[in-house]
């Protein structure tokens, strides 16, 4: 009977779903296991062959442990909302939900073929009102909570405004905004309404607040850094300019210090952890201040050496600095404002990889050095960012490369008060260089003591003091988009006011222009259904709104405007792994006892690329959620792997520059060329690609005239990332339709350690496709099911046990490309020894099970199991199987073998030289001579000399 995997494979998808097999429960005896993948964002294109790596190792793992007893939670979604679907939008009208559930039913199909262990029943859509609701529920959990520094937890608002009404704020020890203004409780208690929410708003853990942002107008909305690539935006290579919003907030700088703590105690990839210890910045050092000559402000300013405060020449502010317009002098202000402009179009992540380019612009004001009263020139430089530190520098070219580049570029005098030491911190690495500059308390002291001494001078005389400070910055939390979760939020006098979490969600409403407003507001603002009726606690129309201006606050009608931002992407992404824990759950977002039995995700897989991003978010609200009481664990996933990639082999055609002529790969060098990528899937094995097809791919080639070498066209081959822009996806229903999805399975994890990128080519899956039809006959004699009861011998054991050890070790140690070359040996050998013994074949089914689902359940059900193979148990390893209790002796006469005998390793030389000699092959050798001597080495060789 021949292997027909497309019958086999479409059979047992059905079985899966009809019968619920991967279902997991809440109450089970079993351990728990959790494994979870990053969950795809569902794009029109579907899924090409590198998306489902980290999936099918996942998907190994939990049947693995399925099959070790575990009660597995293997739960997959979708990350539902995002630009991509908007900007279809934008061009087409269509409602992104339409477009959205239409890609999301390609995914489902896609990856049901592919035989994933999913647990459907648990399925999560971040764009579904039933699960965007929690989405705004933890919202307002965060706005309704402060960041506690003496409990270093957060705690909820209430117990702030006891501790104003009771002290004021002066003994408050907070993460809040750095400029909140000191008041008594006699002066909270006597505080308007108004002037109250405002300064809780300084405290909560998502606020309102003006924020330098990454503005894409071609977008219309705001980016996060790791959305921009190049100074553009990711999503269609936008222009990205900088400017000031009023934007939504989340407070993450206040779990700095835990984030970096957190790292020590989870199990993820050190490269991650490294990401995220570089991104949070922890540094020591002092906060000084500066004050500003002829104008009643200061300049502060972080410093990790305030040793070296005395080599200050001058100050740079950022650019988008608040002091920036109002110390500007006129006869600088032309310059400055055109560099300022420049500096806009720029984002943070340009100008802090751009090491070698010297700009700025000289503001015409000066700073009072706070130690010598001395003036120091301001200069803008954006090199500087607003977004880390204080957005200001002193400057110290006799102790830092860039400073010292900035001066000399702009002709700024470098008084070198520290007689030539090296000052650069990598000098002071051994804490024994000293300080020699013009002051009584530095001068002749060591860098370790230097440091301390001038943070005491500072807090001595009021002008800086000790601080540790992070790079980390307050995440801006709005979107000026229409597809993204609604904030539950209403505005009363222009203070934001929650709604009640018994009205949740506020469903996202219909617009007719999914682009920004043309007076420049989001795309809600196109809404005409779109105010909080405080008297009925519903969503109405916005004529219903009379006025949101406090003079005629009185006057208002309980009708309300609603905000017109929506929430970034990461917002669902940031706790979507305990929603799977308990998913229908209508009255909370996951009830205690489904949270206490899972605790956490025991292996979760995905990209490194989310290392800054989702995975930094994630941490930050589960260790809010922990704070709060709302779940039993601060870190959401034990641990983490990154899967590598998997890359395209593009294909390459050679055009003649400023022509229309194609050259041939052998022929390139002779011409000057350009390099233009092809679908790769007109190209065949031998990367010859026939002219006609090309001709028809795309109307460029239609008339194009193509030089051949030997009357073919080779095309150039490149590996690199798969991609839709370079035309070498490969799509994995082709791949399914032709070789089936367990050779799809295997051959993806044969092609690398898991971790590493690796390239695909589709020429090398044949050799998986024949590996399983080698297995398929193991268990069939002709077209007839034979499989026999009798008892296995001592090899076939042997073959079975060291293939049990050496699977269950690489799937331990997630080797997964290992265990098919182990598959294949003992398939291999088991064939070699016509192996066809039930006591052998079960287990070897089992053990294949995880990595090759379909066919091992189809053989399964042939032994007569009338259950799913998922549900068995693992095979146990016997090391006595592999333990050789008799040895093949090469039987040699003068030193050449003529034959071999089996001997038990036990006998001794005596009775092994009776066996030889009494054998037949020895006395046909010797035809009736007496041998000289018999050499023998117990374990090794036996030599008849003669």
């Amino acid at each position: 009977m021949q292997y027909n995997h497309q019958e086999i494979e479409s059979k047992w998808q059905r079985f899966w779903a009809e019968n619920q097999t991967f279902k997991a429960s809440n109450d089970s005896d079993k351990p728990k296991y959790y494994v979870l993948d990053m969950f795809p964002y569902p794009s029109g294109a579907g899924l090409h062959v590198g998306h489902p790596l980290g999936y099918i190792a996942s998907d190994i793992y939990a049947r693995y442990k399925r099959h070790k007893g575990f009660n597995v939670l293997h739960p997959q979604g979708y990350d539902s909302f995002g630009l991509p679907a908007e900007q279809y939008a934008i061009q087409t009208g269509q409602h992104p939900a339409k477009t959205t559930e239409e890609n999301i039913a390609t995914y489902r199909r896609q990856l049901d073929q592919i035989g994933f262990s999913f647990d459907w029943s648990r399925e999560v859509r971040t764009s579904n009102p039933q699960y965007y609701k929690w989405t705004q529920w933890i919202f307002i959990q965060l706005f309704n909570s402060w960041y506690n520094k003496d409990s270093n937890k957060a705690e909820d608002i209430s117990t702030l405004i006891v501790a104003f009404e009771k002290d004021g704020n002066t003994t408050v020890n907070a993460v809040c905004d750095e400029d909140v203004t000191s008041f008594t409780a006699e002066e909270w208690n006597a505080f308007s309404d108004k002037e109250q929410q405002q300064i809780l708003l300084q405290y909560r853990l998502t606020f309102l607040s003006d924020t330098e942002v990454n503005w894409c107008p071609a977008l219309g909305t705001v980016l996060a850094n790791d959305e921009i690539v190049n100074g553009v935006s990711e999503r269609g290579g936008h222009p990205v300019i900088r400017k000031k919003m009023t934007q939504w907030s989340m407070r993450i700088s206040a779990y700095a210090q835990r984030l970096l703590d957190g790292l020590n105690t989870i199990d993820w990839p050190q490269p991650l952890k490294d990401s995220q210890t570089n991104w949070i910045g922890r540094s020591q050092g002092a906060m000084v201040s500066f004050p500003v000559d002829g104008h009643d402000a200061k300049i502060d300013v972080f410093t990790t050496r305030p040793d070296t405060i005395f080599g200050v020449s001058f100050m740079t502010l950022a650019p988008e600095h608040d002091l920036v317009s109002k110390i500007t002098t006129e006869s600088q202000k032309a310059a400055v404002e055109a560099y300022v402009e420049a500096t806009a179009k720029r984002s943070e992540r340009d100008r802090m990889a751009d090491v070698k380019t010297i700009s700025g612009a000289f503001t015409g004001g000066y700073a009072i050095h706070p130690f010598s009263g001395e003036k120091v020139q301001i200069w803008i430089g954006d090199y500087v960012l607003a977004s880390y530190g204080t957005g200001a520098v002193m400057a110290v070219p006799c102790g830092d490369q860039r400073d010292y580049d900035f001066a000399k570029h702009f002709g700024i005098d470098i008084p070198n008060i520290f007689e030539g030491v090296d000052i650069s911190e990598e000098a002071f690495a051994d804490k024994e260089k000293t300080i020699i500059a013009n002051s009584d308390f530095l001068n002749g002291l060591k860098y370790k003591k230097a440091m301390k001494t001038v943070i005491y001078e500072m807090e001595k005389q009021g002008i800086g003091y000790g601080k540790i400070n992070y790079r980390l910055r307050d995440a801006v939390f709005s979107r000026q988009r229409y597809w993204g979760e609604p904030f539950p939020v209403y505005y009363v006098d222009g203070m934001p006011q929650m709604i009640d979490a018994e009205h949740l969600p506020i469903v996202l409403p219909e617009v007719e222009k999914y682009l920004p407003t043309e007076d420049g507001q989001p795309p809600l603002g196109n809404a005409d259904v779109w105010a909080w009726d405080t008297n009925t606690n519903t969503v109405m129309s916005n004529e219903l709104v009379i006025s949101n201006d406090s003079e005629k606050s009185d006057k208002h009608n309980g009708v309300y405007p609603l905000e017109l931002n929506t929430m970034p992407g990461w917002a669902g992404s940031s706790y979507y792994f305990n929603r799977y824990m308990d998913p229908h759950n209508d009255t909370e977002f996951a009830s205690k006892e489904a949270l206490d039995y899972w605790k956490q995700v025991d292996l979760y897989i995905g990209g490194s690329e989310h290392a800054t991003g989702h995975l930094l978010y994630a941490r930050f609200w589960q260790k809010f959620l922990f704070d709060r009481g709302l779940v039993p664990v601060d870190e959401f996933a034990k641990k983490l792997i990154n899967q590598g990639m998997i890359l395209g082999t593009s294909a390459i055609v050679y055009r003649v520059s400023g022509s229309n002529q194609y050259v041939s790969k052998g022929l390139k060098d002779q011409y000057e060329i350009e390099e233009l990528r092809v679908d790769v899937n007109l190209v065949n094995s031998a990367d010859e690609i026939e002219v006609n097809d090309l001709r028809n791919w795309q109307p460029q080639f239609k008339d194009a005239e193509f030089i051949l070498e030997e009357g073919k066209y080779i095309v150039g081959r490149e590996v690199e990332k798969m991609s839709k822009r370079w035309f070498n996806v490969v799509n994995p229903d082709r791949i399914c339709e032709e070789y089936g999805a367990d050779s799809l399975r295997l051959f993806e994890m044969f092609l690398g350690p898991l971790e590493q990128s690796k390239p695909w080519k589709t020429s090398g899956i044949s050799g998986v496709y024949s590996f399983l039809k080698k297995l398929w006959k193991l268990y069939y004699n002709g077209e007839e099911f034979s499989v026999s009861d009798e008892a296995p011998t001592k090899e076939e054991l042997k073959t079975l046990h060291k293939t049990i050890k050496k699977v269950e070790e690489d799937i331990e140690n997630f080797s997964f490309n290992t265990s098919v070359s182990t598959f294949m040996i003992a398939v291999n050998e088991l064939t070699a020894q016509k192996c066809n013994k039930r006591a052998i074949l079960e287990p070897l089914l089992v053990l294949v099970s995880p990595y090759a689902p379909h066919i091992a359940e189809e053989l399964w059900s042939q032994l007569g199991h009338t259950t799913s193979i998922s549900t068995t148990a693992f095979p146990i390893f016997d090391g006595k199987h592999l333990v050789e209790s008799s040895k093949n002796y090469p039987i040699s006469f003068n030193g050449k073998m003529r034959f071999t005998l089996e001997l038990p390793l036990d006998m001794t030389k005596e009775e092994m030289e009776k066996v030889v000699m009494a054998h037949e092959k020895t006395q046909a050798q010797l035809q009736g001579r007496t041998p000289k001597k018999v050499i023998i080495v117990p374990g090794k060789i036996i030599n008849i000399v003669g």
